[in-house]
């Protein structure tokens, strides 16, 4: 059973994430960032991963540390569900419209964690949500996840829509990755025999 579940505590947030890379899209979210948990939404419906995330932080002050550690704490559960990754397909990637925009998210669930981030958002807030809390998300995920992730958005005049398929194209290319290749049952895919960096 490829799934986790993963609590990290600290001054600033108490969170805690479960997930089923096997689910069926399933997602349910209390973060009080009421436009990360639509994202969050949009990862576990196109990944078709069962999410429950609950997180607790000082909102009081801003939803950085908030989105920030929910990243790493994600990055964590993915990584312990995963596993050794053997017999996973590894690579991953997506193209995924929404109207005017259009997002393309490739995934190496290589070990390095590594993050290449180019999205002009077409404006600085979504309702009241910092659309630079996005990268430090990423950076988190990536860094816990131990995977090279590339996001590019190449269109978009609507930054609403610019986010959402971001997050979609992300769950699709992560699907894809994690989903398990027949032909390599057992088998570690790199031909260093490992995927640990």
């Amino acid at each position: 059973m490829r799934q986790a579940e993963v609590t990290r505590n600290t001054l600033e947030t108490q969170i805690t994430v479960r997930l089923n890379l096997d689910g069926t899209g399933q997602g349910k979210f209390d973060t009080g960032v009421p436009f990360l948990d639509h994202m969050l939404d949009q990862i576990a419906r196109h990944g078709l991963i069962d999410l429950d995330i609950v997180a607790k932080g000082d909102l009081h002050i801003d939803a950085h540390h908030t989105v920030e550690d929910l990243g790493i704490t994600l990055g964590q559960a993915l990584a312990k569900a995963w596993g050794d990754k053997k017999g996973l397909t590894r690579y991953g990637h997506s193209y995924v419209p929404l109207d005017e925009a259009l997002s393309r998210v490739v995934i190496d669930l290589s070990g390095r964690p590594g993050l290449e981030y180019n999205v002009e958002y077409t404006r600085a807030v979504i309702g009241s949500f910092d659309v630079d809390l996005f990268s430090e998300f990423f950076h988190g995920l990536v860094n816990h996840a131990g995977m090279t992730l590339h996001i590019d958005n190449l269109r978009g005049k609507n930054a609403h829509h610019q986010a959402e398929t971001i997050f979609k194209a992300f769950g699709r290319a992560l699907r894809m990755a994690v989903t398990p290749d027949a032909r390599m049952a057992g088998i570690t895919p790199s031909t260093k025999g490992t995927l640990n960096g």
